[in-house]
Formats: structure tokens, sequence, C-alpha cells
């Protein structure tokens, strides 16, 4: 740490001078300057300490002391890329493979989940053979490389989004029968049944585009790949019904395309019934490519995809090498573990399904007392509340989302939005979140929203505080 550190302003003014302004900080209007965080809690350069509800990178907690040491000790004696032969990249794999299903069980280690979603495309389209890909994009998260590139973002509906297509040229610009936007006051035997219907036409109208029609692709385009995060945070906290995802992936495998979960965000026991998200689709469900990062180093740069043999050998025919420059070096290897261990020994995924339950249960009395809340929804310290101005329309309460979060943060408790309109509040902490901190954090949540209902009945305009 600097002798003189810099204040807020300054700091700020810097950032302003030599960051692009797309690069966005969390509470733009009065940003926090963090210097320090553990557990569950973060510190300003004042030393005020905020409770964390945003962040499941530091998936263990803020500074875990296990995982620090691990890289510490592991720094101290080598740090190489994964060319030589060393244990840690080997143990960490096998450790990984005792959480899945058996059928997945090859291994590639990455830097980050845009990385890991990236390689993912390759090794579908290389399986499969085809170029197309199937997202719901009212669901999708962002990634910045080529993956991100070819998946075009639009407004809440499924795409089959082709490599080399202008943004004005996606397929969500063919008919409205394309179009999928999930209803929340739906049954959800109708909601997968529309999903199924919908993914078939798009399987339909692939097949019979003509010959040359997309730019680059070789051949009548097919599907390669069905991404979705099996848990989809970015819109909104959303909880496909069991059966869901099963479903999406019959329609998708008999069109010779491969099921990638995404587990970036919601993966390593933070749903707490399961490891991982994608087992709430049943027991019998496994994807063919499993993709996760964020919560797999608790802020160390790792990532990683796990797949099939088969998957795997039809990449390994190209005769192209992989490889990583950092991705499953010791160190990152040894944090990878360190991870793991903490999970394991503070039994984390307990933890999670325990105070989660409790946070819900809290969180529904608040429901019942406060009209804005519409919906609450979530499994372990994966948890969505949807904020409406009114039960009839639903239109999302965006304007009082930002403010909510706004108060919270003057209230010393940090929490973003999320979702098409930005008004779902999602609590994703770090996975040592306490009861005591539900009950802190659902308290200040009723109070600021009992003061926001007396500003309304008093016609007092709701903004951010500056």
């Amino acid at each position: 740490m600097a002798a003189n550190p810099r204040g807020k302003a300054e700091t700020l003014a810097r950032r302003r001078r030599l960051l692009s302004s797309s690069c966005r900080l969390f509470f733009p209007e009065d940003p926090i300057k963090i210097v320090r965080g553990q557990g569950q809690y973060v510190y300003d350069e004042q030393g005020t300490e905020y409770i964390d509800c945003i962040n499941n990178v530091a998936h263990v907690g803020h500074c875990h002391p296990l995982v620090v040491q691990a890289a510490h000790e592991q720094n101290q004696v080598l740090n190489t890329n994964s060319r030589y032969l060393h244990d840690n990249i080997v143990d960490y794999a096998q450790r990984l493979s005792e959480t899945l299903p058996e059928k997945l069980c090859v291994f590639y280690f990455l830097n980050s989940g845009s990385e890991a979603n990236d390689l993912a495309l390759r090794l579908a389209r290389q399986y499969t053979g085809h170029w197309d890909v199937v997202v719901l994009d009212q669901w999708r998260r962002h990634q910045w490389i080529s993956f991100g590139m070819c998946l075009v973002q639009g407004s809440g509906s499924i795409h089959v989004v082709r490599a080399g297509w202008r943004p004005e040229s996606k397929l969500s610009q063919r008919p409205s029968d394309m179009m999928w936007t999930p209803k929340w006051g739906m049954q959800r035997w109708q909601s997968l049944i529309l999903l199924g219907a919908t993914i078939s036409r798009i399987l339909l109208a692939c097949r019979s585009a003509p010959l040359g029609s997309v730019p680059n692709v070789p051949s009548c385009p097919q599907i390669a790949a069905f991404f979705a995060e099996s848990l989809p945070s970015v819109g909104g906290q959303v909880i496909p019904p069991a059966g869901f995802f099963p479903e999406v992936a019959e329609y998708i495998r008999r069109a010779g395309g491969v099921f990638v979960a995404d587990e970036i965000q919601v993966g390593f026991g933070r749903v707490g019934k399961h490891f991982w998200a994608f087992q709430l689709q049943g027991k019998d469900f496994v994807p063919d490519i499993v993709t996760m990062g964020k919560s797999i180093g608790n802020g160390h740069p790792v990532a990683c995809v796990a797949t099939t043999q088969a998957v795997a050998r039809a990449f390994e025919a190209t005769g192209v090498e992989y490889f990583n420059t950092f991705g499953g070096n010791p160190v990152s290897c040894a944090v990878g573990l360190a991870v793991l261990d903490v999970l394991e020994k503070e039994q984390l995924q307990a933890h999670a399904a325990h105070v989660g339950s409790f946070l819900m249960e809290l969180l529904g009395q608040q429901k019942a007392k406060h009209p804005i809340i519409g919906d609450i929804r979530g499994f372990g310290l994966f948890i969505g509340v949807d904020l409406i101005k009114d039960e009839a329309t639903r239109t999302p309460a965006t304007e009082e989302a930002a403010y909510l979060v706004s108060r919270l943060k003057d209230n010393y408790v940090l929490l973003s939005t999320d979702g098409p309109g930005r008004n779902v509040l999602k609590f994703k902490p770090p996975m040592c979140f306490s009861l005591d901190n539900a009950q802190q954090v659902v308290g200040k949540l009723d109070a600021i929203l009992t003061d926001m209902e007396e500003k309304v009945r008093s016609c007092e305009t709701l903004r951010p505080q500056p």
C-alpha cells in the first residue's frame, strides 16, 4: 500500500482521464473507493465497512487466508506454463472431475470465463461440423472476446446468430414467431412447450436458409451449440423450471448440436442444493460442455472448460495444439485447489443452502408487506428480487430499483440490479454471508422501502443521493 494513499477525488479524476468511459464503475454518481476486503465485507479508504452482496467472484470470501497462503507458497517455488509436467494441474483436474458427472472428464484451463466460452464455441464447432449458435438472448451474459462478437445481443428473444453477419442481419429481425419471451405469470409447462416450439421453428428456418446466404459459412447453416447460463443472471436471476434444459438439449442434439452450460456465476455450490446449477434440472441431465470461471479462483484469474472424450477427440483431430500461456499454471491450480478445500472444510455449499433459505424467507415477508416486490426467486445464495410498478402490468420499477440500491449503499450494503429492465435486485454474495448479514440487509431494505412508500404518498421524487 502506498505511504501516502490518494484521496478518492484524485483517484477518480485520474481514472476519468486515463480509462475509457465505457469501463464503468458501480455507483457512478458517488463511487466507493475500496481498499481492503475480508470475508463478506469490503472497506473504503476511510475504513468504513460494507456488507458485500454483489461479489460472487470472491466465492469463499475476500482474501481468504488459505487461498492467499496457497498462492503465496506456490509463487515462492515455481510459476510457469502448463507445457511442463507438474502435479498441480493434474491434481486440480482430478478434484474437479470428482464434482462432475463421469461423462465430463476432459479439462482445459484458461484465465477467464470469457475465454472459457470462446473455447467452448471452438470445441462445439469442431465436434459438430456446424456453425450456428442458439442462445437465450434475454438470459445472456456479456462476453467480450470473439464469442461475444458472434452472439449478437438483442431484445429478450432466442436467436441463432451467424458469424460474419452484420448486426442488422441477425435472426431477431425475422418474423415474430421466431421470438420467445418468458412470461412470469405463465405456467411452467406452458413456457417450456413454447420454448421447444420456438427452437423447432428456428432450426427449421436455419435448414431452409439458401446456400451461401450466410457470409463466410461454406455450407447450409446448422446448429453447433446452445449456450445458456444454468441460472441466467444478467437476465434477472432467472430460474428455469426443472426439465427445461433437458427439453432444449433434446431439440439441439437432434439438430446435431451440443448443449453448453455456463456455470461461471452459479457453480461451485452457490445454489446450495447441488454443487453445479445444471444439476437442478434433474439427476440424468448432463451438458456436453461446462464452462467455469470467476468463483473458481476466488479472484485469481482461473477458468476451465470440462467436456466429454468425444468432443475433446474431435478437437484433437485438427492437429492444432491448444495452449494458453497462463492457463493451468502451478499458482492458479494451487489457488483452485485451495478454493475447493475451503468449500469442503467450511461446508459452504450446505451453508449457502441454509442461509439462502433464511434470506428467501425474510424477503418473502417483505413481499407481503411491500407491493413493489413482484417476485422473489432463487436457490442458495443466488437470489433475485423483482421490483415492479404495479401487479397488473408488471412494469419494471427501474428508477425505484436504482434509488433503492443507492440508498442501500448509503446504509453500507452493496447490492446491484440486473435484468432487461434493470429492476431485479441480485443477491450473489461471498459464500460466507451469514444469517446475521441476511437480517441486517433485509432490515435496511425494509426501512428504505417503507420510506420510499411514504415519499410516494407525499408526491416526493425518488432520486439517488448525489
